[in-house]
């Protein structure tokens, strides 16, 4: 188990033990062949002369680049290293080791091949420019580790100006499963999710997409706040999408004032900050059987037995070693998997709304201890990707 400052106290090093994986692997994905090259005629069939009437085909009609080429199981993972993991700003390069593990994850979760791009720009124009001219050779792109604000005009661009599935992962993947979470955790202390009151703590890319789908799926009183306090209507500060989320969460626009202000009376706590940023005394402003989530990685923002010491009834973290991980591996494979199958040029909000409420389903007896799908169950990608192939 992981103590409070994050180091390893079970025995097991994962630091030195990853670091040495990393090195005798030199990576974690390679490229295989789908098709035979046993003789010639196999080499005339998958390239040259005949690879030419594939080519001719889809001059004549362009779609068939989705039948006739990979492009359709192919999904481009592509960052900045601008806002890797709990890391910070630390590069493209160093960002790669986490866009080879989303890689893993789409194949090995969802039978989609997936390939890494760390582009050595963090101008909004350029990374933009880049994408448009890969997008032919992809059926999708789950953008990854780009930090907020840049990720929201990065993202909206790449929607407007692409005909297939653009998603930043650390927004719409951590929401989705956020929402899932909450759903359930509502049900386990018997309130109503839609009347919950929920406070998210830290405004950035994760805390802006759970504040839009809980808004969308009729969440009424949703509180949202950053280093300066509560979002809303008093603060004369506010610009871009700091102001948008106050318009979004006008329900509690005459809420001002910090943490002890928004967390008396609320339900449901989600943290999407830094560690430490909640205490036992601030779980106790809370309503009874409190619902807290406290997502920041390694450390959260309140250790769940300080959490408990406060009240709370149900507790989810973003790590593996405590009950209830909120893992954004649960909700990206399918919603890709799903909107590649239906061929849909975009990812919308219902599909989001479709894919939490789906993953909420799928777990049938529920306890304090248990609103989520184990991340390593195999038929989560399928529930996923059904929802959203029928939305």
């Amino acid at each position: 188990m992981i103590d409070n400052s994050g180091k390893i106290s079970n025995g097991v090093d994962f630091a030195e033990e990853s670091l040495e994986f990393h090195r005798r692997f030199k990576g974690k994905i390679a490229m295989s062949s789908k098709v035979p090259l046993r003789d010639r005629n196999d080499l005339s069939l998958a390239y040259t002369p005949g690879v030419a009437e594939a080519c001719r085909e889809i001059v004549k009609r362009p779609d068939e680049s989705w039948n006739l080429t990979s492009r359709g199981s192919w999904v481009a993972v592509i960052t900045d290293g601008s806002a890797v993991l709990g890391l910070g700003n630390i590069g493209p390069a160093a960002g790669m080791p986490v866009m080879e593990g989303k890689c893993v994850i789409f194949k090995e979760f969802a039978d989609l091949d997936a390939f890494p791009f760390a582009l050595k720009t963090q101008d909004v124009d350029r990374f933009v420019e880049t994408v448009k001219l890969l997008s032919l050779s992809f059926g999708g792109v789950n953008l990854e580790d780009i930090a907020a604000p840049r990720c929201f005009e990065i993202e909206e661009r790449l929607k407007k100006e692409l005909d297939i599935p653009v998603m930043h992962d650390d927004q719409h993947g951590t929401a989705i499963v956020v929402m899932a979470a909450l759903i359930n955790a509502a049900k386990v202390v018997t309130k109503n999710f839609k009347e919950l009151k929920t406070v998210i703590v830290g405004a950035g890319a994760a805390g802006n997409a759970i504040a839009a789908l809980l808004v969308e799926s009729g969440v009424r009183h949703v509180v949202v706040l950053d280093r300066k306090g509560i979002i809303g209507n008093a603060r004369m500060d506010l610009t871009g999408h700091k102001l948008v989320l106050a318009q979004m969460t006008a329900e509690v626009h005459g809420l001002s004032g910090g943490l002890k202000e928004a967390l008396t009376g609320a339900d449901a706590v989600i943290g999407v900050s830094g560690p430490g940023i909640l205490t036992a005394e601030h779980i106790r402003l809370m309503a009874d059987k409190a619902i807290v989530f406290a997502l920041a990685n390694p450390i959260p923002e309140i250790m769940p037995e300080e959490a408990k010491r406060g009240g709370a009834m149900v507790i989810a973290t973003g790590r593996s070693d405590f009950p209830n991980q909120i893992n954004n591996a649960l909700a990206y494979p399918g919603v890709f998997k799903g909107v590649l199958e239906a061929r849909r040029p975009h990812i919308t909000e219902s599909m989001k709304c479709a894919a939490a409420e789906a993953l909420a389903a799928y777990v049938t007896e529920l306890s304090p201890n248990s609103i989520i799908p184990d991340i390593l169950d195999r038929n989560v990608v399928r529930v996923v990707a059904d929802a959203v192939r029928n939305s």
